[in-house]
């Protein structure tokens, strides 16, 4: 059966803790599964504890934060099976997580003075399993006092929104994409590019494939278009990359919410990835 190879947990800024997504898994008949929160170890250090669990196959993960500065976009990249011990990885962990809740309790202490009902401390509550405050934690303190219906609401967009700009927004700095792809390369990781579609990557992608830069490309995923799938099947026909699917699972911490399983990867495509890691292992 084939793994679902993108999933997001309380370590990061989806809903769910991480013990209980392998039984999800399991429910759906997937054999594997990667848990691949945002820049951070300690989705990593979970599957390589628990290598299986409720008879699902835990592929160690995380999902990379970089930037495309020529471009002006964000660029999400699939780590798997890194080195926890990796200092590149730790040093690129650490300070995401210093950056981004340095925006986040700035943010929060703007939300304050907008609502008097809000308190700091009740956001970082949902930061517990994490240690960082995501936007998404603020929301979700929000909800519960009532100011809003969800997470992804109006009200989100009042504060966190692009265009217009969210009055409370503050964004990180983000490290560019290629000093990312060479910390995932330090750790040993497979590198997948994730989910093209949802920052306009394909014209940097395409120079990343040329390059070699890349060992796979997230074809299946629920934000991808019809048009980038085909022709990221292309390419990983042309160069052979591993191509691979995942849910991009939230929880409820989602604008359209998926349940796991709803993309997979193949599992010739894992082994492939396994196969790889190996190598760079040695």
């Amino acid at each position: 059966m084939p793994g679902d190879l993108h999933n997001h947990t309380t370590y990061s800024d989806g809903s769910v803790p991480v013990a209980r997504l392998p039984l999800m898994a399991a429910r759906v008949g997937l054999d594997a599964m990667a848990i691949s929160d945002h820049d951070t170890l300690r989705s990593v250090q979970y599957a390589y504890d628990h290598p299986v669990q409720d008879g699902v196959k835990l592929i160690p993960a995380t999902e990379l934060t970089g930037y495309d500065y020529e471009r002006q976009h964000r660029v999400h990249l699939l780590a798997y099976w890194p080195d926890p011990e990796s200092e590149a990885l730790r040093r690129h962990c650490d300070i995401m997580r210093q950056r981004r809740n340095e925006c986040a309790l700035q943010s929060c202490r703007e939300i304050e003075a907008l609502y008097p009902q809000f308190r700091t401390e009740q956001a970082l509550e949902y930061a517990q399993d994490s240690g960082v405050l995501f936007k998404s934690g603020i929301m979700q303190a929000l909800q519960q006092l009532g100011l809003c219906d969800g997470i992804y609401t109006g009200l989100y967009h009042e504060l966190f929104g692009w265009e217009p700009r969210g009055k409370c927004l503050h964004s990180p700095t983000y490290p560019p994409v290629r000093e990312v792809l060479a910390t995932a390369k330090a750790a040993g990781a497979v590198v997948v590019f994730a989910h093209p579609t949802v920052y306009k990557s394909m014209p940097l992608l395409r120079e990343l494939v040329r390059e070699g830069m890349v060992d796979g490309i997230e074809i299946d995923h629920p934000s991808n278009s019809p048009e980038d799938k085909a022709e990221c099947a292309a390419l990983c026909g042309q160069y052979h990359l591993i191509h691979t699917g995942g849910t991009d699972f939230h929880g409820a911490n989602h604008k359209k919410v998926y349940p796991v399983g709803t993309c997979t990867t193949p599992d010739d495509q894992i082994a492939r990835i396994e196969e790889l890691a190996r190598k760079r292992k040695k």
